[in-house]
């Protein structure tokens, strides 16, 4: 399976940047993805990961998932969002999606940003991670 493509990297890079240890262990194991599989939806598409055992896992194994990345991208007139799925401590899949209309063939042409504005607030997403 071939790598992950320049949206997928630029999301996860935003995703999983921060200081906190829940981000900083995350960053670690997207570093390390494998990308196994793709899976178009019709309105975006699912990645899915492996990571080898050899990078530590989140504390306690937990499972959730937090999107707080949006993107303006070519050819979506509203834009796209995106999730990240931790499954038992690790990165599992991304879910990248549109708002009510079909994914584009090219994504190379795009501008990410946070849905809180410049600024992230580590405390505040953590707070928001959803049990998956």
């Amino acid at each position: 399976m071939e790598g992950l493509k320049n949206l997928e990297k630029a999301v996860l890079e935003m995703l999983v940047d921060g200081k906190a240890e829940t981000f900083q262990l995350l960053r670690k194991q997207y570093l390390a993805a494998h990308v196994t599989e793709r899976h178009l939806t019709g309105v975006g598409f699912w990645t899915y990961f492996s990571i080898p055992n050899s990078v530590a896992k989140l504390p306690g194994n937990p499972s959730f998932r937090f999107g707080d990345v949006d993107a303006d991208i070519k050819d979506l007139r509203n834009g796209a969002g995106f999730l990240l799925q931790v499954k038992a401590g690790y990165i599992y899949m991304l879910e990248r999606y549109s708002f009510d209309e079909p994914w584009p063939d090219a994504t190379d042409t795009f501008h990410l940003y946070y849905e809180s504005g410049s600024q992230r607030n580590e405390d505040e997403v953590i707070k928001s991670f959803a049990p998956a």
